[in-house]
């Protein structure tokens, strides 16, 4: 997804970077880009402004499709997809959004239109997702987004 490359390009991280390094790059941009630096003039505190909030932005999400956040949360996950069934999922420029009867909901990324339109047509789209989705493509949890914002 264009999202996860222009994220890592941001903050110039290798696609295995771990949380650690996540953590540290992001520290570093946010010294060198705090709006509070810039306070000779107001256009360039308003470009640190919108530079350190494309910043936070892409350190949150980039720690959410983390493969250290998915193992943290794998036990969790594996009991959503495997007992819940879905109960509404939406498409849209290859994120596929999936909520589950258990109240959790999941965002998948670089998801092909034609396994989205299969999705649609299987006879089981619980069966379907199973073999084909969950465990095919980069996820994160909406739940854990809402719980820590």
């Amino acid at each position: 997804m264009k999202k996860i490359v222009d994220y890592r390009k941001l903050l110039g991280v290798a696609e295995n970077a771990e949380l650690q390094e996540l953590k540290s790059v992001y520290r570093g941009l946010m010294k060198t880009w705090h709006p509070d630096k810039f306070q000779d003039s107001e256009e360039h505190k308003l470009h640190a402004e919108e530079k350190s909030k494309t910043i936070i932005e892409a350190y949150h999400f980039l720690v959410s499709i983390a493969p250290e956040t998915r193992d943290q949360s794998l036990t969790e996950y594996t009991a959503t997809t495997t007992t819940a069934s879905i109960t509404d999922f939406e498409f849209k420029q290859q994120v596929l959004k999936v909520d589950f009867s258990d109240g959790n909901s999941y965002e998948y990324f670089d998801v092909p239109r034609a396994v989205y339109v299969k999705l649609v047509n299987a006879d089981s789209p619980g069966r379907f997702a199973r073999r084909h989705i969950y465990n095919e493509f980069v996820y994160r949890s909406l739940n854990r987004l809402v719980a820590t914002t």
